[in-house]
């Protein structure tokens, strides 16, 4: 899949002034995967070591990050021997668990459609105080979306670059919330260097211009064993009806509760900045899990997953994560040629 991208570099040429958008006729647009993308990269151990990080991979691992929850507050010290995980109901042996603030890489999914355009300078600072508010070893990138998407800054963690990658304004056209999803869980799985991904989605309507449907879109994410997803829906004013409020906050409901996220539903913008804190603070408190699942890796299908935590004398854990994941199955050996 080819994916283009419009940065903001000086070298490239003259930069645009604070929150003009370069003509779309010098944007490269973000097209949908082809499903030809390499998968993410799976950690069976990420340890800190001196003042970096290490990643062994094993690409048969299955990794679960786990937010654990007593009522409304976070539980942040639990041992492995808290979990358990099932797959379609067999209970795993979790062979590896962190409760560390790992780095991670980040896509800033932002709506640039017409509705958006006074919202956008709230949704710009909120997002860049999440970004200042995480690790420092974080990377991100950012795409803007209306009825097509495009990535305005590349992975980078110099805020000022992403800040400019936010200022790309040019609030037009209708909304193709699925088809930026998608194409930024692809961009993740290809180019990102962390192990760890999110993905932060501000929108303000119900999606009226893509390609694929929410399931196809959910299905994609599954499928590249994808990011955690946050959604962030600004439906309050009087631009959408009763329903179509209603069909846009099931849809981001759906899209952040399959993947481990959460969907927020501020009542006004001033609420942005509380919600962007807490989406920071949810990536930083996550535990990593991960597995060897029982089945072999050529046994394909989606495969549900189960976490659980309890502690000795407290009250029912809820443990949210994604609900599962379709395996990467190895494509088969060649056989080696007579004669050779």
């Amino acid at each position: 899949m080819v994916f283009a991208a419009a940065q903001n570099n000086p070298a490239s040429g003259p930069a645009q002034s604070p929150g003009q958008a370069p003509p779309a006729a010098d944007r490269d647009p973000v097209r949908s995967p082809d499903g030809n993308a390499a998968p993410p990269p799976s950690a069976a151990e990420v340890e800190k070591n001196g003042g970096g990080f290490i990643m062994h991979t094993d690409v048969e691992e299955v990794v679960m990050y786990a937010t654990v929850l007593r009522g409304n507050q976070m539980v942040q010290d639990l041992k492995k021997e808290d979990f358990q995980v099932f797959e379609d109901g067999a209970k795993q042996n979790i062979l590896s668990f962190q409760h560390t603030d790992l780095p991670v890489s980040i896509g800033l999914v932002v709506d640039n459609s017409g509705s958006m355009s006074k919202k956008r300078p709230s949704v710009n600072k909120s997002a860049l105080d999440l970004i200042q508010a995480s690790n420092p070893a974080d990377e991100a990138f950012v795409v803007n979306f209306s009825d097509e998407a495009y990535i305005d800054q590349e992975f980078t963690s110099d805020v000022n670059r992403l800040r400019d990658g936010l200022g790309h304004i040019e609030s037009r056209g209708g909304t193709a919330l699925y088809d930026a999803v998608v194409a930024s869980a692809d961009k993740l799985a290809q180019d990102a260097k962390r192990p760890k991904q999110v993905l932060i989605i501000i929108t303000d309507g119900e999606d009226n211009a893509s390609t694929l449907n929410l399931e196809q879109t959910i299905h994609r994410v599954q499928e590249l064993s994808g990011p955690v997803v946050y959604t962030i829906g600004l439906l309050f004013g009087d631009e959408m009806s009763h329903a179509e409020v209603r069909h846009a906050k099931r849809a981001l409901e759906m899209l952040s509760g399959e993947t481990g996220g959460m969907a927020f539903f501020p009542k006004s913008i001033e609420q942005i900045d509380q919600i962007a804190a807490e989406v920071a603070r949810d990536i930083r408190s996550q535990y990593t899990i991960g597995y060897h699942s029982t089945k072999p890796s050529t046994q394909q299908g989606f495969r549900r997953v189960d976490v659980t935590a309890a502690e000795k004398g407290e009250g029912k854990l809820t443990v949210r994560t994604r609900t599962g994941y379709f395996p990467m199955v190895k494509p088969a050996k060649k056989a080696a040629q007579a004669g050779n």
